[in-house]
């Protein structure tokens, strides 16, 4: 009878271990998967201040960003004398036989701490992110835990890594928010370590390896920090910049082409610079081709970030902010009421005709199709009269949705967050 007993306890023991792994796999199998979309962040590196976000929580591959981590625990490792820069780490096969971008290295070989690190600088090395990882954790997979336990530390809750370079896994994923956390912390943490993702080129053997961010040559105050592609990924950069003692740092994922990436970059950099360290950032346009054709208005900055938190390119009329007077407010057929939900403005215009015109044919697309319009007359604050043209009732992340929609169809907009009448 005892031994029919334990028989069954072991059986029992058996079956609910079945039972917690199958859970375990179903909860894996139901988690959000990476995906290429359009996503950007612009932050204050000092303040951690939100400048500018789109789709910052969707969930994306890394690619070579992937890096930027393996240099954060290196650089930690150097400062803990874990590691020493003219230390020589050993090739092992694995790291050989990594994927390009690459140095080509040869198994056996011995490399000193400097090179590599230069290397994924640059060259976006991906045998020596190898090379790192198995000089510090003993094997790469090893070393990816370690990754994704510091990202924890340091505040990355949605990001996973699965090897030290971001070539193709499945396992990789991380977001646009947690990107600009992971550079913001090498900037704060490593000062004297940064200046190495300003390097514009890197001899190693003679050959001489440019760095892949464009931007260093082409745009004032860049100095870092680094760039991603795979196919799943789209075009990825994590740029920092610095202009009148004040340093940015953006995040563009998914874009179409290095070139469009670097273009967009720029100009998310160029709007947030533009903008005053305050409440209130007044997001420079670009007018959608088919829509508006009245005069620029001139920009306009800052009052009320209640009623605007976050504004990005949208028609070549500024998207200005309004005043936080809600008795100020009127528009065409609904009620100010709507402006406490999320809302898209297309741009804000001289003249009524032509806020309505951009409306129209916006809503023409699929995307905005049976949308509610809003024209929102000018603010009393205003010194210029604008007409801002609106979707509205939406919630935050229909809002991003719709944007990062007609972004696509090269139609930049803006997402406004609710109107707070407290």
């Amino acid at each position: 009878m005892e031994g029919l007993t334990r028989k069954l306890r072991n059986a029992g023991l058996v079956a609910a271990k079945l039972v917690i792994a199958g859970l375990a796999i179903a909860l894996l199998a139901t988690s959000p998967e990476a995906q290429a979309k359009y996503a950007s962040i612009v932050i204050d590196a000092d303040t951690g201040e939100i400048l500018h976000e789109v789709n910052a929580d969707g969930m994306n591959y890394p690619a070579s960003l992937t890096k930027m981590m393996t240099l954060y625990l290196a650089f930690e490792a150097l400062d803990n004398g874990q590691l020493k820069l003219d230390q020589k780490l050993t090739v092992s096969t694995h790291a050989a036989s990594r994927a390009p971008s690459k140095l080509g290295l040869e198994p056996g070989e011995s490399v000193a701490v400097r090179d590599l690190i230069l290397a994924l600088v640059t060259k976006s090395a991906n045998d020596a992110a190898s090379v790192v990882a198995e000089g510090l954790g003993g094997n790469e997979l090893a070393f990816a835990e370690r990754m994704t336990q510091k990202a924890r530390k340091l505040g990355m809750r949605n990001t996973v890594f699965h090897n030290a370079s971001g070539l193709p896994d499945p396992g990789n994923r991380t977001t646009a928010r947690d990107l600009a956390t992971l550079a913001r912390a090498l900037y704060r943490d490593f000062p004297d370590h940064y200046h190495y993702f300003s390097t514009r080129e890197f001899v190693y053997h003679g050959a001489v390896h440019a760095n892949h961010n464009h931007l260093m040559s082409s745009f004032q105050g860049m100095d870092g920090i680094k760039t991603g592609y795979i196919n799943a990924s789209g075009f990825n950069l994590a740029a920092s910049a610095k202009r009148d003692n004040r340093r940015l740092i953006g995040v563009v994922m998914g874009g179409e082409s290095a070139r469009a990436r670097d273009a967009h970059m720029a100009q998310l950099l160029n709007n947030a610079f533009a903008s005053r360290r305050s409440d209130t950032m007044v997001a420079k346009a670009e007018e959608p081709a088919d829509v508006e054709s009245a005069p620029p208005a001139p920009a306009k900055r800052g009052i009320a970030a209640r009623a605007v938190s976050a504004l990005s390119p949208v028609s070549r009329a500024e998207a200005a902010p309004l005043a936080g007077d809600a008795g100020t407010l009127r528009k065409v057929g609904e009620r100010v009421g709507q402006l406490q939900h999320w809302s898209v403005q297309l741009g804000a215009f001289s003249h009524h005709a032509a806020a309505e015109k951009a409306a129209a044919s916006v809503t023409k697309l699929p995307v905005a199709k049976g949308k509610s319009v809003v024209i929102l007359e000018p603010a009393k604050t205003d010194t210029e009269r604008l007409y801002r043209a609106r979707l509205v009732n939406f919630t935050k992340q229909e809002a991003n949705a719709v944007c990062s929609s007609l972004h696509k169809r090269h139609l930049k907009c803006s997402v406004v967050a609710p109107l707070d009448r407290s």
